[in-house]
């Protein structure tokens, strides 16, 4: 769905505040809404001045960014901007909304600084310029040609904390998840239901914390909370799937909620099956809140206890127990949820389904879930597996878009080490498909983002992918450490580090994320950072191959040959570790042993990799040969290759015309321009 023709919305910020406004664009465009944003660094002159009375003229909507900046500035061209909003706003009639003020901080309503008239409405807070979906769609709906009944000229009181959608009914699970995600967020977040109510038109919420913020301020820290997987207390121990099924989608819709930090499954469902105490779990995963629970079946009832635990004091925020007829686990979950809310007295209006992807089917659900489970080793015959299952959830609900997106993913995956070019054209079918059933879906976007990266080297669509991803999801380990990945290939390094540092705050148990900030580290000639975060990957995963081989590289640059030697003998991938022992060996002058492994890297690693074998005749100094086996790369479209501007490997070969050469086949020469 996108606006109407003609429908725009004109953003005016300080420039102090130009990164919060660009996310608020980049989520709003997103949508397919029309946005006036100008990001000009110089601004002035008489041709610009016209062009942004116009706009302010012409606009739908007028989203003023408010800030501790604003209000500290007596002077800027914003406050133009502001007068000229205002003075059309007086021409209008009652029934028209027209000023949308946006606080970015903790800006305080009744401040002089800012006009009269946005001070007659209550404000929407959307900290840093992190953007809910409930936002986007509220603007939609704002855009829309014919107000709703009872409308006024001057937008209604909203809340980024309480932002309700429209009619439909939520599939299966949502309603009961996201009612216990919000139950949970108001228990955490300053036991927000003993606070005594402000009068409407003044109420101001509980300073959002950082953690939902910037990369930065949720990296710092904040309100923050892990979900665990719900132990199966059933006598045959056969409700596995739904137990975890519950922990997961709990976990999900709490990611989407501004102003907390949520730890991914990677981390959260690593400690399954482990005698550990809730403090200690909540120190090794950087949080003060565990929810944790437990589901025990009998014949047809079930029973699900739920109980959210601060981890500091050990004090039990909020606890309930359920028992159910489990005949339908659809309904089990529904009640709940209505449980939860009668409670704790919470009134929420139920979301719009076409908002998030589900699916009516328990056994395809269960399936999903089966595949999570599977793809834990991250190895080819495991995401054999995982796609075994999600081919019997999408066969009894072609519909499940999620399915699609994990499907993409482990076909991928596998097309990646195997340069099988067949599971590579499913995971781009797969990713689309996904992002076709459910365009507000982030996974979607995220794998599409990866295959349109690696395989497409379509640098600017996988742009676009990453940033709708970090819009939808912005609580997302998968989304962030996507985009902060993509930052580090194209060089913005800043902007890659502060993403990849969160992605490690949201996952700190996922080997992936460290690696990632580990290879930003190595780029920027930084090998202690490096070291530091590979050696971290080994431990949350030890039997990482890429994570071991990557340590191995960094004390290879360092002069550590010895050490790198010992590192790649952990490499469990046979040909990659052939690949990092001929490099080794060849540093510590045991040229028989060196090339003995090279010959056993090309005999069995020819057609997977071709850009690791490359990077081991660049350090050989056979520049020659590094090019035959980056061409060989480049014709198989080799996921390495994407890494070109920042392997350290091919340093020795940047002088060489060939090089730019091939920086131009894959577009990265002009990477900067995106």
């Amino acid at each position: 769905m996108t606006s109407e023709p003609g429908k725009a919305v004109f953003i005016s910020y300080a420039s102090q505040d130009a990164d919060a406004a660009g996310r608020l664009c980049e989520a709003l465009r997103a949508a397919d809404i029309e946005v006036w944003f100008d990001r000009s660094e110089l601004r002035g002159g008489d041709a610009w001045d016209a062009s942004i009375r116009r706009q302010i003229k012409t606009c739908t909507l007028f989203i003023a960014v408010i800030s501790r900046n604003t209000q500290a500035r007596d002077e800027g061209y914003f406050r133009l901007e502001w007068k000229l909003a205002v003075d059309r706003s007086h021409l209008m009639s009652a029934s028209k909304a027209f000023l949308l003020p946006v606080a970015i901080d903790d800006a305080p309503e009744d401040d002089d600084t800012t006009p009269e008239r946005f001070r007659e409405v209550q404000w929407t807070r959307l900290p840093q310029g992190w953007v809910p979906r409930e936002f986007v769609e509220r603007v939609r709906r704002l855009l829309s040609a014919d107000p709703p009944a009872g409308a006024t000229g001057r937008p209604q009181p909203t809340r980024a904390t309480a932002f309700g959608g429209a009619g439909g009914r939520w599939t299966w699970l949502r309603v009961a998840l996201a009612l216990v995600a919000a139950t949970v967020f108001i228990a955490v977040t300053g036991y927000y239901l003993t606070l005594p109510s402000a009068p409407a038109s003044h109420a101001t919420p509980p300073p959002a914390p950082p953690a939902a913020a910037s990369p930065k301020a949720i990296a710092a820290g904040g309100a923050s909370i892990a979900v665990l997987p719900f132990v199966d207390m059933s006598q045959g121990h056969d409700q596995e799937y739904f137990s975890d099924g519950l922990a997961e989608e709990l976990l999900e819709e709490l990611a989407r909620t501004s102003g907390l930090r949520v730890i991914a499954r990677t981390s959260s469902f690593s400690f399954k099956g482990k005698s550990l105490d809730v403090p200690t779990i909540a120190r090794q995963l950087r949080v003060d809140n565990v929810l944790e629970g437990s589901v025990r079946k009998a014949g047809a009832r079930i029973r699900v206890t739920t109980q959210l635990v601060r981890a500091d004091t050990g004090e039990h925020l909020w606890s309930e127990t359920f028992d159910r007829d489990a005949r339908d686990i659809f309904r089990v979950q529904d009640d709940i949820a209505a449980a939860v809310v009668r409670a704790l007295r919470l009134k929420l209006a139920p979301g719009d389904a076409a908002q998030i992807a589900g699916t009516q089917s328990a056994e395809a659900y269960y399936a999903l879930m089966r595949a999570s489970q599977q793809v834990a080793g991250r190895k080819p015959d495991d995401f054999r597996a995982a796609i075994a299952s999600l081919n019997h959830a999408i066969a009894l609900d072609p519909a499940f878009a999620l399915a699609y997106a994990r499907r993409a993913n482990a076909e991928f995956s596998i097309s990646d080490e195997t340069n099988d070019s067949a599971m590579r054209k499913a995971a781009g079918a797969d990713a689309n498909r996904a992002i076709q059933l459910d365009p507000g879906l982030a996974d979607g976007y995220s794998e599409r983002a990866q295959l349109r990266a690696n395989v497409d080297w379509d640098w600017a669509g996988a742009l676009s992918d990453v940033r709708k991803a970090v819009a939808l999801k912005p609580g997302s380990e998968n989304a962030q450490s996507g985009y902060g990945r993509l930052m580090m290939l194209i060089g913005r390094s800043q902007e890659a580090l502060e993403h990849l540092e969160l992605a490690t705050q949201l996952d700190p148990l996922s080997s992936r994320s460290w690696q990632n900030l580990g290879l930003l580290h190595l780029a920027l000639h930084d090998p202690g950072s490096a070291r530091a975060a590979f050696k971290r990957a080994t431990e949350v995963q030890p039997d990482d191959t890429f994570a071991w081989f990557n340590l191995g590289d960094v004390e290879l640059l360092s002069g550590r040959a010895t050490d790198a030697l010992g590192d790649y003998g952990r490499v469990s991938l046979a040909p990659l570790r052939a690949v990092g022992v001929a490099m080794a060996e060849f540093s510590l002058g045991h040229s028989a042993a060196s090339q003995r492994a090279l010959d056993e890297a090309i005999a069995a690693g020819a057609d997977g990799l071709a850009d690791q074998i490359a990077d081991a005749f660049a350090w050989r100094h056979d520049t020659d040969k590094a090019f035959e086996w980056l061409e060989r790369a480049y014709r198989q479209r080799d996921g390495g290759l994407v890494e070109l501007n920042v392997d350290r490997f091919k340093d020795p070969l940047r002088k060489d015309p060939r090089f730019d050469a091939l920086r131009h086949k894959l577009g990265l020469a002009a990477e900067s321009g995106l």
